[in-house]
C-alpha cells in the first residue's frame, strides 16, 4: 500500500490509496499529464511495497566461461567443472597474472549496428535455447510497445571505449567508434532494443554486482503495474581493463583461481557473460518456473566493503521472505554471492549460518568467475537450472571451507530434488538483492 502526494496550488496534500507506490505514481502522472521517463523510473525503482504475486520465467538462457546455452551449463554443474583459465586478456601489454572467466572468442560473431564485445555476448545469448525465437513470439503476441527491457550491467561498453581511447588520433575518436552509444551507460539497452524490435519501456540498472538481480525486481513491477505484458531481463558485462586492473588495485584479485569460502581465499577471478530471462504473467506461462520475490536493500555502509554485520544483506533476505510469505526453511538451496574476497565471504557465511541454517548452499563464481553486473542474472539462470535438473552445484575451488558454513556448503555436486531456491547478489556501495525462485508446482 502507498500514500500519494498531490499538489494543489501551493499546498501539498496526502491521501491513502489502495495502490503500491509505483502504481500510484504512474497513475498520478497519467492523470495530470506529467508522465516522464525519469519519474516513471523513480516510481518503480524506489518502491518498497513490491507486489508479492509471482511472475513466470517463460524462457531463459546464458553464455559464460562454462559455455553457451543451458545444456553446457547443466553439464558443468553436474560435473563441478570450472570455466576459469589463465588470464589471456591483454589489450594493454603483458596480462595481469591471474585467472579469468572468458567466453571463447571463437563463438563470438560481429554484432550488427554497433560491434562491441558486450553486444557480441548478447547476440550469442539470443541465439541459444531458441531464446530469440521465443522473444520474437512474445513481441508478436503482445505488441512491440508492450514488451519492456531491463538490462543490468556494471561496465556497459567500457571495453570498447578503452579501445577507442587507445586509438585517439590527435584527440579525435576513430571513425568506427564514434557512435555515442559506446560511451554512455544506457547504450547497450538502446542497441538491444533496436536489434530485437522491443519498443516498450527500456531501463538500465547499474548497481555494481547486484545490477541484473535488481533488474528482476523492476521487471516484475512493470508487469504488476500493467506497463508491460512481457519483460526481457538481461544481465551482461564483458572483460575490460578497467575491472581487471581496478579490482587488482583494491587487492581483491587472486593470482590463483578464486576459492569462495575457503579459509585461504585471497580474492576473486573476474569473468564475463550474458544471461537473458523472459518474464510473463503466470496466466501466460502457467507451466513455467516462478520468480517468487525480489528482496532489495541499500545499506550504504561503504564504497567497497560490506556492512560488518551483514545489515543490508539481511534486510534483502527478510524482504524476499516477507514478499513471498514463506519461512526460510521452505527453501532447499541458496546460490551464494560468494566472491572469494575475505570480508564478503565472512559476512555472508555468518548471515547464512544464522538466518538460513541447514539449507544447502554454494557459490558458482569458482566456475564462472565474477561476472559483475551480469552475475545476478547469470546466477539466477544457474539457480533455475539447479531447480529443474535437481542438482546442488559445487563450490568450485573451495577445499577447506569456513567453519561457520562448512556443514551447509556443497563442495561437490549433489543430486537432490529441489523445489525452491534463493540467489544472493551483494554489490559495492551496499546495494543488495535476494531473488526467490520456485518450480511451477512449488509456487
Amino acid at each position: 500500500m502507498a500514500t500519494s502526494v498531490r499538489r494543489s496550488r501551493a499546498r501539498w496534500t496526502l491521501r491513502w490509496t489502495g495502490r503500491t507506490g509505483a502504481e500510484q505514481c504512474i497513475h498520478d502522472r497519467l492523470q495530470d499529464g506529467s508522465f516522464q521517463g525519469s519519474l516513471y523510473f523513480r516510481a518503480l525503482a524506489d518502491d518498497l511495497a513490491v507486489p508479492s504475486t509471482p511472475v513466470a520465467i517463460a524462457a531463459f538462457t546464458a553464455v559464460s566461461a562454462l559455455g553457451t546455452g543451458c545444456a553446457a551449463h547443466v553439464a558443468a554443474l553436474r560435473t563441478g567443472r570450472s570455466g576459469l583459465r589463465r588470464n589471456d586478456y591483454a589489450p594493454n601489454g603483458p596480462p595481469l597474472p591471474c585467472w579469468i572467466g572468458r567466453v571463447d572468442d571463437r563463438s563470438l560473431r560481429p554484432a550488427p549496428g554497433l560491434d562491441t564485445r558486450l553486444h557480441r555476448l548478447l547476440i550469442l545469448a539470443l541465439a541459444q535455447d531458441d531464446f530469440g525465437t521465443l522473444l520474437t513470439r512474445a513481441l508478436s503476441d503482445c505488441g512491440a510497445t508492450r514488451v519492456a527491457l531491463v538490462l543490468g550491467t556494471s561496465t556497459a561498453n567500457i571495453e570498447t571505449s578503452e579501445q577507442a581511447y587507445r586509438r585517439l588520433d590527435h584527440g579525435h575518436l576513430p571513425r568506427d567508434l564514434a557512435d555515442a552509444r559506446v560511451y554512455h551507460l544506457h547504450g547497450p539497452a538502446e542497441w538491444l532494443c533496436a536489434h530485437t524490435g522491443i519498443a516498450g519501456p527500456a531501463f538500465t540498472v547499474s548497481t555494481a554486482c547486484s545490477a541484473s538481480a535488481k533488474a528482476f525486481g523492476l521487471g516484475a513491477r512493470l508487469l504488476h503495474a500493467g506497463i508491460a505484458d512481457a519483460v526481457l531481463v538481461a544481465g551482461a558485462d564483458s572483460l575490460c581493463s578497467s575491472t581487471l586492473y581496478g579490482f587488482n588495485a583494491l587487492q581483491l584479485v587472486d593470482a590463483a583461481p578464486c576459492r569462495p569460502f575457503d579459509v585461504e581465499r585471497a580474492g576473486l577471478s573476474i569473468g564475463e557473460g550474458a544471461a537473458l530471462v523472459l518474464l510473463r504473467r503466470v496466466a501466460d506461462a502457467p507451466g513455467a518456473p516462478r520468480l517468487l520475490a525480489c528482496g532489495e536493500s541499500s545499506d550504504a555502509h561503504h564504497l567497497s566493503a560490506p556492512h560488518p554485520e551483514g545489515l543490508g544483506a539481511t534486510r534483502a533476505l527478510q524482504a524476499a521472505l516477507h514478499e513471498c510469505a514463506l519461512p526460510a526453511q521452505a527453501f532447499d538451496y541458496i546460490n551464494l554471492h560468494g566472491t572469494a574476497s575475505r570480508q564478503n565471504d565472512a559476512v555472508e557465511a555468518a548471515l547464512v549460518a544464522q538466518a538460513l541454517p541447514g539449507i544447502s548452499a554454494s557459490s558458482t563464481k569458482g566456475a564462472t568467475g565474477h561476472t559483475l553486473g551480469a552475475a545476478g542474472a547469470l546466477e539466477a539462470v544457474l539457480t533455475l537450472l539447479a531447480l529443474h535438473e535437481g542438482v546442488v552445484p559445487a563450490t568450485v575451488g573451495c577445499i577447506r571451507p569456513e567453519p561457520g558454513i562448512a556443514a551447509q556448503l556443497a563442495l561437490v555436486p549433489q543430486s537432490r530434488a529441489l523445489r525452491r531456491a534463493l540467489s544472493f547478489s551483494f554489490g559495492f556501495g551496499g546495494s543488495n538483492a535476494c531473488l526467490a525462485f520456485a518450480g511451477a508446482d512449488a509456487a
